[in-house]
C-alpha cells in the first residue's frame, strides 16, 4: 500500500521562494510543467494579499523571465511564470548532489501538491511505498532542510480540515473565537477584518471556502446522489 506525504523542504534557493518571502500574505501554489525543455513553465495560483505586491514581487525575482496574469475568480489569480534559470542554474550553488534531484524525477511518487513559502517549499504528495518516499525524504536531509508533517497511508483518513490553508485556519479559528458564528452574532465581518489586516469581502470569501473545504471533506461524501 502507498503513502501520502506532507512535508517542508528548507531551501531559500527554490524556485519562487523569494516571491513568496517579498509577498508574505499571499498563498501561492505552484504547478510545473516539464514538457518545455530544462525550464519547465510555471502554473502560480495565488489567493489572498495584495495583487500589486505578488505582481510586483513577480517582476523583481531574479528567478522569474516573465510573467502573464492568465485569469482570475475573485480573489484567486492564476499567473503563467517562465522561469529565467533552468533548475540546474538555479540550486546548482546550494546543492550538493544535483544528479541526485534529478534522479527523484524517475521516483515512483506524484507531488500533488507544492505551496510555495518563503522558506521554500510545502509538498504534498503519494508515493508509492516506503523506499520511495525515503529516496525523497533522505535526499533532502542532505542537501536542504526536511519537517515532514504527515505521512499515512492511501486510503486512511485525514482529519477534518487537512484541505484548508493556514490562513483559512486563522480565519475560522478567529471567527468562532470572536463568536461571529454565535447566535446572535457578537462580532461582525468588519471585525474580524479589522484584526486579521483585510477587507470584509475578503473575511466573507476565506471564511466561504473554509466552510465549503470543510462540508467537501466530512460531510458531502457520505450524502446520497440527489434524485434526477
Amino acid at each position: 500500500m502507498g503513502l501520502v506525504a506532507e512535508f517542508d523542504i528548507g531551501c531559500q534557493a527554490l524556485p519562487l521562494a523569494g516571491v513568496a518571502a517579498s509577498a508574505p500574505d499571499a498563498t501561492l501554489v505552484l504547478e510545473m510543467q516539464y514538457n518545455h525543455g530544462n525550464r519547465p513553465l510555471f502554473l502560480v495560483t495565488v489567493q489572498d494579499g495584495s495583487p500589486s505586491n505578488v505582481e510586483a514581487a513577480l517582476s523583481e525575482a531574479y528567478d522569474v523571465g516573465e510573467w502573464t496574469l492568465v485569469g482570475q475568480a475573485g480573489e484567486t489569480r492564476r499567473y503563467q511564470v517562465l522561469p529565467a534559470l533552468s533548475l540546474e542554474e538555479q540550486l546548482g550553488e546550494h546543492l550538493d548532489d544535483l544528479a541526485g534531484l534529478e534522479a527523484l524525477a524517475t521516483a515512483d511518487a506524484i507531488i500533488q501538491r507544492i505551496d510555495v513559502v518563503p522558506a521554500g517549499w510545502r509538498q504534498t504528495g503519494w508515493f508509492a511505498d516506503r523506499d520511495a518516499f525515503s529516496k525523497f525524504s533522505s535526499f533532502w536531509q542532505q542537501n536542504a532542510g526536511f519537517r515532514l508533517h504527515r505521512l499515512t497511508r492511501d486510503g486512511e483518513s485525514e482529519p477534518p480540515g487537512d484541505g484548508l490553508t493556514d490562513r483559512q485556519h486563522e480565519a475560522l479559528r478567529i471567527a468562532y473565537e470572536r463568536g461571529y458564528f454565535d447566535i446572535p452574532r457578537r462580532a461582525s465581518l468588519e471585525d474580524l477584518a479589522e484584526e486579521l489586516g483585510i477587507t470584509p469581502s475578503s473575511v466573507s470569501e476565506r471564511l466561504r471556502r473554509a466552510q465549503t473545504q470543510l462540508i467537501e471533506e466530512t460531510v458531502a461524501t457520505t450524502w446520497p446522489p440527489l434524485p434526477n
